[in-house]
């Protein structure tokens, strides 16, 4: 007589339970105690069986567990209880679980932003004479005016996120722009306005080197990079900000960050200083060079480079730990049509520039500052028509960290600009004389709400090619933002 082998004995062994299981004794004949224990020495066998079946030297299809039916016991036999009689636990099939697949790219998207009111008092004003003479204004704050008022100068909202471990997309709208020719030339504010909209991909795990594709910053100038929300001083450089007005332009990226500049960055970030964002330590880039959000002229593109580093002072001395000094440089090559009047310009006018920058962080004492140089389109009174000219001018800001104060955190800051060319975002692209201080500080009240409060004294020549002259004022400026 053969023997069965293990496998079919087990088999038997468990079909046999599971006949027995379905068919118990009648539930009158027995207790609830009694149909419990039952159960368990059905399970223990099944259990026993299943474990000698897994050990089997020959492979069986795997069996899953019946639960075991809990008998109805009747009411006119079973014993009183004022607890209803418990149900024996289903068994599942253990099942290998698949590992977890990583949440679709909508749950990984994150929507945050920034909002900026501003109040500007203007405790004295002179323009300069005559009726075409410049009045106070900036390219800058439009509520620096005769009439003043509130300004919601910013209205951001950012939608940021992960789509695959190499992608990653970056989507910023500003409610706060305005446009004109409405009525007679009459602004409109707080329109919709794309900002940003590119993509990174990496080309590395450590998302080192990455490429860009969009509408994005500029890497021209250290504080052009740096977010408004982040920002000390209310408003950026003229000289700077005379390269890429708005930032933004519309190219190609690539930007490289080395391990050892990261650790540095990811310290000071850790030390809440104010950085100006990841545009890595080196950059190249290729852009339309029009400007934001406006129309290509020609068939020639922008092309800028960059590269900064931030040097680690700990080993100078007990008077320089934790002190970093950062040194870098950007540069760009453009030709640009400026807006006359008549029309978008059909002559291309040189634009190109260097700058560099260095800033000490505020440990708690810091400085900072940027200069630029070159050529680009200017107004030129005499002539009476744009051609490109030199510029040059720059900052400098001395800033300190006084940390926790019964208000907040709060950082003071003291600012001296100079500039000389034209503004070739503005029609003719008219010649900008600027010469201002700016004393203030910035308040944190809360994590989420932030005041900051300066003095400025202004020199300023009116960003118009009509106006001749510069105007001086003495204001008093204040902003809330608060993030979201």
């Amino acid at each position: 007589m053969a023997i069965k082998s293990i496998p079919q004995r087990a088999g038997t062994g468990i079909a046999a339970a599971m006949m027995l299981a379905s068919c118990p004794a009648p539930a009158a004949a027995q207790t609830v105690q009694e149909l419990q224990r039952q159960i368990d020495e059905l399970k223990a066998q099944i259990k026993a069986l299943t474990d000698a079946q897994k050990g089997a030297p020959a492979a069986t299809a795997p069996v899953a567990a019946v639960p075991a039916p809990a008998p109805q016991v009747a009411a006119s036999t079973a014993a009183p209880s004022s607890t209803p009689p418990p149900t024996a636990p289903q068994r599942v099939a253990a099942v290998a679980k698949p590992p977890s697949a990583r949440a679709p790219w909508y749950e990984r998207m994150r929507l945050r932003g920034y909002t900026q009111l501003r109040y500007n008092g203007v405790l004295d004003a002179q323009d300069a004479p005559g009726e075409t003479g410049s009045r106070l204004r900036s390219v800058h704050d439009a509520s620096i005016n005769d009439d003043g008022g509130f300004l919601l100068r910013r209205v951001r909202l950012v939608l940021q996120g992960d789509i695959t471990d190499r992608l990653q997309l970056y989507f910023q709208h500003d409610f706060g722009a305005a446009v004109n020719n409405q009525s007679s030339t009459e602004r409109r504010e707080n329109f919709g306005q794309l900002r940003d909209v590119y993509v990174d991909w990496f080309l590395d795990p450590e998302r080192r080197l990455r490429l860009r594709f969009g509408q994005s910053k500029v890497p021209f100038g250290w504080e052009n990079l740096q977010s408004s929300s982040n920002r000390l001083p209310l408003d950026r450089s003229d000289a700077i900000n005379s390269g890429v007005p708005g930032e933004r332009d519309v190219g190609v990226n690539v930007y490289y960050t080395p391990a050892p500049v990261q650790a540095i960055w990811d310290r000071l970030i850790k030390n809440k200083q104010k950085l100006f964002g990841n545009y890595g330590a080196f950059g190249l880039a290729v852009y339309n060079g029009q400007g934001t959000n406006r129309t290509e002229r020609n068939d020639s593109l922008m092309k800028v480079a960059m590269a900064t580093w931030p040097f680690a002072l700990d080993g100078l001395g007990p008077v320089f730990e934790g002190q970093v000094l950062e040194l870098g440089g950007s540069m760009i090559l453009n030709r640009f049509r400026p807006e006359l009047r008549s029309g978008i310009s059909p002559v291309e006018y040189r634009d190109d520039r260097v700058g560099f920058h260095a800033i000490l962080y505020p440990q708690p004492f810091g400085i900072q500052t940027e200069w630029t140089t070159g050529w680009g389109p200017q107004y030129d009174m005499a002539l009476r028509s744009v051609r490109s000219q030199r510029l040059g001018g720059g900052y400098v800001q001395l800033m300190t960290d006084l940390g926790r104060t019964p208000i907040g955190r709060a950082i003071p800051y003291a600012r001296w600009q100079r500039y000389r060319g034209g503004w070739k975002a503005n029609v003719d692209a008219p010649r900008l004389e600027t010469d201002e201080w700016e004393l203030g500080t910035e308040i944190q009240l809360v994590d989420a709400l932030e005041l900051t409060l300066a003095y400025a004294r202004m020199e300023r020549r009116e960003a118009d090619s009509r106006r001749t002259g510069r105007a001086t004022g003495d204001l008093i400026r204040t902003q809330l933002q608060f993030t979201y």
